[in-house]
């Protein structure tokens, strides 16, 4: 079910005059707008063009893609605000782009070729002159001489979601600087691209019904031109090219090195703060140019304190030390029994009594003193 917007056209094809927040026809669905498609951007035909990224349109017959393509801006110091799709009191809504002084809110969603969700990264205006990023841009064999570098990272894996708000959208929320420039003075899309979109609403092969998601006109070198070598179809998705992307005619080549170098692995039983020495044998002594240096024997067992204590279990061992069984609560305690008594000694017979002394000038004998 399609419902139109409670907003009036304001701005004809051939005269668009400045304009401070134009309002145009909008139309809103039910159902949210497929993914983005992924291609690559054509070739720009000549200095001075700026890129509009693609979107899904609507009609009576449901969405259908506007190719991505090259306009030339109504007036020097503009900039475009690709247009987007945003969930609104339970329908999709849409907002439709425009040209103005700064880059306001399109939903944060990632179009590609430097609008990443916020911004614009492919150019600025220097003077009067436009100035090309060229590791976004596609020069072809167009010479552009007013360029700089700046590097747009690009994940492999990012979302090709269409639409802000409701289920499985983005969830971006305007800054307050896009809120200053949705409030400025805006110039509404030019009539190249509105006879751009017309014409790609008339093409039964661009409704997603049709082409599900991959139209065979993904992109365009100029508006409205939707044959020759400047038509860039849409590519297949595979797990490492999930995104728009270009590769510029000219640019430098940026290592992303996915896999990045090898983590360091530690062996359990390493010697910590011994690291190997240059130069070494393969049986661990160090060469003899390395005079005073240690030499290591692998032989040796890595971990000293793990060869002296043998009862004790290394911090680096994978062996769980498990608690010695503790006594129930429950249990009492009993004292150790007393040593027993030893038994007195059995005597025969009583020890005879002393005999007296004799006096003195006596000897004892047996029959007494004498």
């Amino acid at each position: 079910m399609r419902h139109l917007c409670a907003a009036i056209l304001l701005l004809f094809a051939l005269a668009l005059p400045m304009a401070s927040q134009a309002q145009v026809i909008c139309i809103s669905n039910v159902s949210p707008p497929p993914e983005l498609p992924v291609y690559e951007q054509p070739p720009i035909p000549a200095a001075g063009y700026l890129w509009s990224p693609g979107y899904w349109g609507s009609g009576p017959n449901g969405y259908f893609w506007v190719p991505g393509t090259w306009v030339q801006p109504p007036t020097v110091g503009l900039l475009w605000t690709p247009g987007y799709w945003g969930w609104r009191d339970g329908i999709y809504i849409w907002s439709a782009g425009y040209w103005g002084p700064h880059i306001g809110f399109y939903g944060g969603v990632d179009y590609g070729f430097g609008y990443g969700g916020v911004g614009y990264e492919g150019g600025r205006w220097e003077n009067g002159v436009f100035a090309y990023n060229r590791t976004v841009n596609n020069f072809g064999g167009v010479t552009i001489t007013n360029v700089y570098e700046k590097t747009v990272i690009v994940e492999p894996g990012a979302a090709r979601v269409s639409f802000n708000g409701g289920s499985g959208g983005t969830t971006v929320r305007p800054t307050p600087e896009e809120e200053a420039a949705a409030h400025e003075q805006h110039v509404a899309a030019i009539p190249a691209q509105l006879q751009h979109e017309r014409t790609a609403s008339a093409n039964p092969t661009l409704l997603a019904s049709e082409n599900h998601g991959h139209p065979a006109i993904a992109a365009t070198s100029k508006p409205g031109e939707f044959t020759g070598k400047g038509v860039v179809a849409a590519r297949e998705v595979t797990p490492s090219h999930t995104h728009p992307s270009v590769k510029p005619a000219g640019a430098a080549a940026i290592d992303k090195n996915p896999t990045g170098p090898s983590p360091q692995v530690v062996k359990p039983n390493a010697e910590p703060g011994l690291a190997k020495l240059p130069n070494t044998k393969p049986d661990g002594a160090v060469a003899p140019d390395h005079a005073g240096s240690r030499t290591l024997d692998k032989k040796e067992p890595a971990n000293d304190q793990a060869k002296q204590n043998t009862g004790s279990i290394p911090k680096s061992s994978n062996i769980e030390a498990k608690p010695l069984p503790q006594p129930s609560p429950a249990a009492a305690v009993k004292p150790p029994p007393p040593p027993p008594a030893k038994p007195a000694l059995a005597t025969s017979a009583k020890p005879p009594p002393p005999k007296p002394a004799c006096p003195p000038g006596k000897t004892m004998t047996p029959s007494g003193c004498k």
